[in-house]
C-alpha cells in the first residue's frame, strides 16, 4: 500500500478527486480493517482498510485514495503548530493596520514589523495559557502556607494537599528551557494576576476530579497530565473571568482562541513535538512574509483585475477587508504555485465570513472565481506540486 505526502493528498482533494460530499474538517469518521479482505490491488492480500464517514448528506462509504488522504492528513491535524488559516488572519491585520496608518510613518520594514509583532502575540498566547495552567497547581503549596499560617488554623488548614504542586508533567513544562526564555522574553510573569490565579484554583479544588487526584496516592504519567489538562480546558476555558482577563491582556485574543484550545490539546497529548523557540515553522514564516511583500508589491495589478467585476459596485464603497482578502486571493493565483486555487478560494471565503459582513463570503466566491476564468483563459496561473524535502 502506498502513502502519499500531506501536500499530494490536499491537491487531489482540490482536484476534487474525493468525491463532492466529502469535507476534511466536517465528518465523523471510523476505520475498519478486514484482514481477510483483499487489498486495493488485484493479488494484494495486504489488510483492506474501509473508510465510513457521515458528511452532512449522508453516510457514504469511501475508497481507499480517500483513506490514503486521511492518513497523510492526520500528523496535519492533530500535531501542527501555526496553521496557515491563521497565518492568512495576521496577514490581513497586518495590511488592514498599514492602510489606517499615515503613510509618513510607514518605513522600509514597517510592514514587516508589524507582521512578526501579530505572529509572536500567537506565540506569547500559547505560552501564557500554559503559564497559567502552572501558576493555577502551584498555586496549593500558597494555599498551604497561608492556611497553615492562621492564628488559630484547625485541622483541615493544617493538611492541604499539595500534591498538585508536584505534578511530574507540571515540572517538565516549566523546565523546559525554550519555555522559560519565552516568559522572560515576552514578561508573562507580570501578566498573571494572583487574585485571579486564587479564584481559578478555588473553582478547581472545588471539582470531583481535582478531589479523586489527589484522593490518590500514587502518580501515573496519565493521570499527571489529565489533571493538567483538566485545568485548562474545564476550569480556565469555560471561565468567563479568565476569558475576559484574555481579552483584556491580548488585543487580538478572538482571533487566536480557538485555535489556542487546538493547540494546547496538541500540546498536552505530544509535548516533545513542541518547540517554544519555533512554534511558527520557518516555512510558514516565509509564506506570511512572501504574501505580505507580494500584497503590497502587486497591489495596484490586483486592484486593475478586481475592479472590472465590481459591477455595479462603488470600490470605494466596499468593505476594505474585502477589498483585502480579494487582493490576497489574487496574489495565491499568480505568484503563489504550490497552493491550488480550490484552497485558495475556499480560505478566503471563511474569512470573509469570519472578518466582514455576512454577504462578504458569496461577494468574494464570486469575485475571485471570475478573475481566476480570466487568468486560466490566458494560461497566467501556473500551479505545481511543491517540491519534496
Amino acid at each position: 500500500m502506498k502513502f502519499f505526502s500531506v501536500d499530494k493528498a490536499h491537491e487531489n482533494y482540490a482536484k476534487g478527486q474525493y468525491g463532492s460530499n466529502f469535507q476534511p474538517f466536517g465528518c465523523f469518521c471510523a476505520i475498519h480493517t478486514d484482514k481477510s479482505s483483499p487489498g486495493p490491488g488485484k493479488n494484494d492480500r495486504a489488510p483492506c482498510f474501509k473508510l465510513n464517514l457521515t458528511p452532512v448528506t449522508g453516510p457514504e462509504s469511501v475508497n481507499i485514495d480517500f483513506f490514503l488522504y486521511f492518513c497523510a492528513l492526520i500528523p496535519v491535524l492533530f500535531y501542527t503548530m501555526i496553521s496557515r488559516r491563521n497565518i492568512r488572519v495576521k496577514v490581513m491585520q497586518t495590511l488592514y493596520a498599514l492602510e489606517t496608518m499615515e503613510q509618513s510613518s510607514i518605513k522600509p520594514g514597517t510592514a514587516t514589523r508589524l507582521l512578526n509583532e501579530k505572529l509572536d502575540q500567537t506565540c506569547q498566547i500559547f505560552t501564557y495559557l500554559l503559564y497559567s495552567v502552572t501558576q493555577v497547581a502551584q498555586y496549593a503549596e500558597i494555599d498551604a502556607a497561608a492556611r497553615a499560617s492562621k492564628h488559630l488554623p484547625s485541622a483541615e488548614d493544617l493538611q492541604v494537599n499539595t500534591k498538585i504542586a508536584g505534578n511530574e508533567f507540571l515540572y517538565q513544562i516549566i523546565n523546559d528551557k525554550g519555555f522559560q526564555v519565552n516568559l522572560e522574553q515576552w514578561k508573562m510573569r507580570h501578566l498573571a494576576e494572583e487574585e485571579l490565579i486564587r479564584k481559578m484554583y478555588n473553582l478547581l479544588v472545588a471539582t470531583d476530579t481535582y478531589k479523586a487526584y489527589i484522593a490518590d496516592d500514587q502518580r501515573s504519567k496519565a493521570g499527571e497530565k489529565e489533571i493538567l489538562e483538566f485545568i485548562y480546558k474545564e476550569i480556565l476555558a469555560k471561565s468567563e473571568l479568565f476569558q475576559q482577563h484574555l481579552e483584556d491582556t491580548f488585543l487580538h485574543w478572538g482571533d487566536d482562541a480557538d485555535m489556542m484550545n487546538i493547540l494546547l490539546s496538541n500540546y498536552f497529548n505530544k509535548p516533545h513535538l513542541f518547540n517554544f523557540m519555533q512554534l511558527i515553522s520557518k516555512e510558514k514564516l516565509d509564506y506570511a512574509k512572501e504574501l505580505l511583500l507580494t500584497v503590497i508589491d502587486k497591489k495596484e495589478y490586483c486592484l486593475e483585475l478586481i475592479k472590472p467585476k465590481l459591477q455595479n459596485w462603488d470600490p470605494e464603497r466596499i468593505a476594505a477587508v474585502d477589498m483585502l482578502l480579494m487582493e490576497m486571493g489574487v496574489c495565491e493565483f499568480l505568484y503563489f504555485p504550490t497552493i491550488p486555487t480550490k484552497v485558495t478560494i475556499n480560505e478566503y471565503i471563511d474569512l470573509a465570513k469570519a472578518y466582514s459582513t455576512p454577504q462578504s463570503g458569496q461577494f468574494i466566491n464570486g469575485i475571485l472565481d471570475n478573475i481566476l476564468k480570466d487568468l486560466e483563459k490566458e494560461q497566467l496561473v501556473k500551479k505545481q506540486d511543491r517540491p519534496k524535502k
